[in-house]
């Protein structure tokens, strides 16, 4: 039952939290969807360390909340917990200045330990949250907080308080995973006498890999947007853990990041020159003309104005903007960057920048309310991102109706729909390769449009700006997740919008894995009847699909399930009844088969793929007829009346053990060998495989009391027959039923041999 009265109480863990400390989209995931969450009806507390860097304002608020000792290898290191209200959600900071008192929050040597102890710290403060507050969810996030759900199960496993805690592990960007020397494992995590925590933390001969940890331990797994959720099972985008994402493909899901849509909202924001909404874009002119002022470019609105503001780095496709960057500048459009990066990129924009003045504005600097003027005046945003887990500037430029211009993956792909000039439909435009040349047609896609089709443009910008990337829907998927992995806990009724999507994000991976042994459920249920009519020991794909031939015809069907419990009562009778009627079928089968030879063949060669036993079809052409007549009536009746009618009676006689079935074709076997010589017996043998050999011995058995045949059937059968005899020797070996039989067997043989010489 659900509990009705009880909150979805959730723990946030993040090595960084906008507004407290910032130095990518973590920072503003883990600012954003906490308050999202709680607006939502959940609890949440963030945990976050205290880093030096966090302003003296929020430092001033904050109230000393616990303290106690954590154990990390063979130290025990102090950990206050300091607790802050802000915009309605509760930041527990870890506190420990021997790891966190440091001007930037990452890029030490000793990053390992410290964020080994951050997350033994999350996992030991879940004892120590305020009253009434039992957690739920832990929400890791990057590798920073990848060891907690690795130390949540191997130290704190069968306590009460953690028994109810599921693990959540959202994977920002999978290139940063936090590896290090496996000396690691005993002097700072401890863990190096748990064989199972140590192997599955390994990544080499000597190194571990703490994003690896969580990908094996956390109970569910997200990353940032659906299509990057696949490219990282892939060698290319999977940076070494495609292997182990694919093997957990079933518990990860992509849910897109959504921004502060009050934060970034041209209507309300201070640090552009002009406001403007969706209804009336007059402002955003005015921005544009405000920021070619300031960055020395011509002002110019005939002339399509895009903008990058990025880390000047080759995953953000630095190395395409280089390659198209002159011939962009040359046709016409200004082209202006904001961003640090690697040096090279730095000096070459500063190059384009002066052979292209009044065209080109480099900024070599990070200026957050620069950015902003940019978002707001340009009209394209260019992302060639080589690979982007989901990127938030093409989202912030749509919100501010600026146009992206991004490469077709990763979030970009999710996020952005390319423009179709047939319906009109889309916000942005984009390029599939990491191409230079695909990048720059983009680019003038977007500029040709700009020229010639101004109504065109103007409604690619409404719909930009029309779109929703809310937290609040972002969070709605998150609790989606949530409540999946906590049932019995009820999901306040101001979020039900979509009940049924609970079971999404794991579940909906589960069939895929499931999918095959469903198939093959299918298909088994229906081959066992049809097996023990026959040959128990005939493998399970050749009765799959023999089955299935057998369902096709209705009264065959029928029999094959029906008779599986009655057959045995009735082998007896039916079979003195079959034995005294086959005489005079088999001269009638045997004299229609001289004509419809080619037709059997046909037949047979329809039954092989089937029954998926070459041996059986292929191999013998008259004696697959009367086999395949047994089996599988469907094609076989249609072939010859005179073969269906014994076919029919021999499908009830079988149901004794394999013994009796196998005395039903021996006649045939007998008339065969008084007409062959030894010679072609012994060679039929050596061609005849064991798997052939019991399909004979079945169908000999169903004539073995009948009189010889007469000299007119011999003629008719030889082909069929001449391998039937041979078959017969090699199965009688194996199959214990016809063990008894093997004498007479070599008897007519003997005989055969003799009768052969006489003449």
């Amino acid at each position: 039952m659900a509990d009705s009265s009880k909150k979805m109480q959730i723990v946030f863990a993040s090595a960084e939290c906008a507004p407290f400390v910032k130095t990518g989209g973590l920072g503003d995931v883990a600012g954003s969807l906490p308050a999202a969450l709680v607006r939502a009806g959940a609890e949440v507390i963030v945990m976050v360390p205290k880093y030096a860097t966090i302003k003296d304002e929020y430092k001033a608020q904050m109230e000393h909340f616990s303290d106690f000792y954590v154990s990390l290898g063979w130290r025990n290191e102090y950990c206050g917990l300091e607790k802050l209200e802000h915009d309605g959600v509760t930041y527990m900071f870890i506190d420990n200045e021997r790891y966190f008192a440091r001007d930037y929050p990452y890029g030490f040597f000793d990053d390992g330990e410290r964020f080994a102890f951050f997350s033994k710290a999350i996992t030991e403060s879940l004892q120590h949250l305020p009253a009434g507050f039992e957690c739920d969810i832990l929400h890791c996030n990057d590798w920073q907080t990848a060891l907690a759900p690795v130390f949540l199960r191997e130290f704190y496993q069968g306590l009460p308080l953690y028994d109810r805690v599921k693990t959540v592990f959202s994977i920002h960007n999978v290139a940063f995973q936090g590896q290090f020397s496996d000396t690691v494992m005993e002097d700072i995590l401890g863990v190096a006498h748990i064989p199972a925590a140590a192997s599955q933390l390994r990544c080499d001969a000597c190194s571990i890999n703490y994003m690896l940890g969580a990908l094996r331990y956390a109970d569910a797994i997200t990353t940032v947007s659906p299509t990057y959720a696949n490219e990282i099972q892939t060698p290319e985008f999977g940076e070494g853990l495609d292997g182990v994402l694919r093997e957990r493909s079933y518990a990860l899901q992509g849910i897109l990041n959504g921004i502060d849509v009050a934060g970034f909202d041209p209507a309300t924001d201070k640090r552009i020159a002009a406001n403007y909404t969706v209804d009336d874009r007059s402002g955003k002119a005015v921005c544009k003309a405000k920021l070619q002022e300031e960055l020395g470019l011509e002002v110019r609105d005939d002339r399509p104005l895009m903008v990058m503001v990025t880390r000047l780095t080759r995953q953000k496709g630095m190395d395409l903007v280089m390659y198209a960057l002159d011939r962009i500048l040359v046709g016409g459009v200004q082209v202006a960057v904001l961003g640090t990066g690697d040096r090279d990129y730095e000096d070459g924009l500063r190059y384009f920048q002066d052979k292209y003045p009044g065209t080109m504005a480099a900024r070599i600097e990070f200026d957050p309310a620069l950015s902003q003027r940019m978002y707001a005046a340009a009209d394209m945003f260019l992302m060639p991102s080589k690979f982007e887990p989901c990127g938030l500037s093409q989202i912030i430029a749509m919100r501010y109706g600026t146009l992206p211009i991004v490469r077709e993956t990763g979030g970009l792909k999710d996020t952005v729909i390319p423009y179709n000039e047939f319906t009109g439909e889309g916000t942005g435009f984009s390029f599939s390769n990491f191409n230079g040349d695909e990048m720059g047609d983009a680019v003038f896609r977007a500029a040709r449009l700009f020229w010639d089709n101004r109504d065109a443009w103007n409604q690619l910008v409404t719909q930009a700006m029309s779109q929703d990337f809310s937290w609040t829907r972002s969070a709605d998927k998150y609790l989606d997740l949530y409540f999946f992995m906590h049932p019995e806990i009820e999901r306040p009724a101001a979020v039900v919008d979509e009940p049924e999507a609970v079971a999404e994000p794991v579940a909906a991976e589960e069939p895929k894995a499931e999918a095959k042994p469903a198939a093959d459920a299918e298909v088994k249920p229906a081959a066992k009847p049809a097996a023990k009519k026959t040959t128990a020991r005939k493998t399970t794909a050749k009765k799959a699909t023999a089955s299935k031939s057998t369902t096709a015809s209705k009264t065959s069907a029928a029999k094959t399930t029906a008779t599986k419990a009655t057959a045995a009562k009735t082998t007896s009778a039916k079979a003195t009844t079959a034995r005294k009627r086959t005489t005079a079928a088999v001269k009638k089968a045997t004299e229609a088969e001289v004509v419809p030879e080619v037709k059997a063949e046909t037949a047979a060669a329809e039954v092989k793929p089937a029954a998926k036993a070459p041996a059986k079809a292929a191999a013998k052409k008259t004696t697959a007829k009367k086999t395949t007549a047994t089996k599988s009536t469907t094609k076989k009746a249609a072939t010859t009346k005179a073969a269906a009618k014994p076919a029919a009676k021999v499908e009830e006689t079988p149901a004794a053990p394999k013994a009796e079935e196998a005395v039903e074709a021996k006649p045939a076997a007998k008339t065969t060998t008084r007409k062959r010589t030894t010679m072609t017996a012994k060679k039929a043998t050596a061609k005849a495989a064991a798997p052939k050999a019991e399909a004979k011995v079945e169908e000999k058995p169903a004539i073995k009391a009948e009189p010889e045949p007469k000299a007119a059937e011999v003629k008719t059968a030889p082909k069929a027959t001449a391998k039937t005899e041979p078959a017969k020797e090699a199965s009688v070996s194996p199959a214990a039923p016809t063990e008894e039989k093997a004498p007479t067997k070599k008897t007519s043989v003997r005989k055969a041999t003799a009768a052969r010489k006489r003449r």
